[in-house]
């Protein structure tokens, strides 16, 4: 049985939660590299990224770079003896990275890969419908997750799920999953699978603005699964127009209802209490969502504050 030290390589809260299990399961972390800080928010005030929160909280050796082929950076990672590198949601390694431990690299990745390689796996198997995802462990190579399999385990995906609620599952499951991959590295019986591409891959694609904008033209799921796919974050987004106002609203929970009406695509129906909008095959009932410079509210507490006529549209 080999000793492992390991160098954990990542950024947000999703690592986290597999950086803590590491711990737990008493394996010894010699470093841990996170992104740079940055300045986030109104204030631009600096921000540390989940990964260093946690590193500096477990007095954890932590590394950095903006540069990771920079000299000073790779000599200072070989100094930290480790012989296992483990990588969750964190960026593309170079070479001189990824081969530097002698028991090589591996990634945790949100997705029953090969489908979903990509930035935003767990967004994209619920904005396409799907109806079970998982997690896959796999040794890095010199492309985006497309190295030998290691592990791989899998989930059903539940009809109301939001992308919140998955990530939090997955993480969980992706902590199992790493410390079953490193028992296995650790008494050298990890056995790989090549990842075979057969029939349509599906890639998980960097969220932008565009993509995140709600299309009511589209079918009445394909909206539900877009706004259940990006929330609480980022939020899929569209306009609400009345009165020659104008407003960019966020929608972060809604229930579909399929059904057969008469209204255009977009209008805004509203009683006291509640608000749906047409889509071709059925409403979007609006649960809760974020007007510009206002907080996240309620349906209802937003209509208590705002009347819209009969012209009312989503667009």
């Amino acid at each position: 049985m080999e000793k492992l030290k390991i160098v954990f390589m990542g950024t947000p809260d999703f690592a986290v939660g597999i950086l803590d299990a590491i711990l737990q399961n008493n394996y010894t972390v010699v470093g841990v590299i996170t992104a740079a800080d940055k300045p986030a928010g109104r204030g631009q005030k600096i921000k540390y990224s989940a990964v260093k929160e946690y590193a500096l909280e477990h007095n954890l050796r932590l590394l950095q770079p903006t540069n990771l082929k920079n000299e000073a950076f790779l000599e200072e990672l070989k100094s930290l003896e480790a012989n296992l590198q483990v990588v969750v949601a964190f960026r593309m390694l170079p070479e001189a990275v990824w081969k530097m431990p002698k028991l090589g690299t591996f990634n945790l990745h949100a997705s029953l890969l090969p489908q979903y390689r990509g930035a935003a796996p767990i967004n994209w198997a619920i904005i396409n419908g799907e109806t079970k995802t998982g997690v896959t462990s796999f040794f890095i190579d010199d492309k985006i997750d497309t190295g030998a399999m290691i592990l791989s385990k899998e989930t059903p995906i539940d009809p109301e799920e939001n992308a919140g609620q998955l990530h939090d599952r997955l993480m969980h499951l992706g902590s199992e999953t790493v410390i079953e991959t490193l028992a296995l590295i650790a008494s050298g019986k990890a056995t790989t699978t090549v990842q075979e591409e057969k029939g349509e891959i599906k890639t998980a694609y960097k969220l932008n603005k565009e993509n995140c904008k709600i299309d009511f033209t589209q079918p009445v799921e394909q909206v539900y699964n877009l706004i259940r796919g990006l929330s609480p974050y980022p939020a899929a987004w569209c306009f609400f127009a009345d009165n020659e106002q104008e407003w960019n609203v966020k929608i972060y929970d809604a229930q579909l209802e399929k059904e057969a009406h008469d209204f255009p695509v977009g209008k805004i129906i509203t009683t006291k209490k509640e608000l749906k909008i047409a889509v071709t095959d059925g409403l979007i009932k609006v649960n809760s969502l974020q007007f510009p410079g206002k907080k996240k509210m309620n349906t209802a507490e937003l209509l208590n504050g705002i009347a819209f006529s009969e012209n009312a549209k989503a667009l």
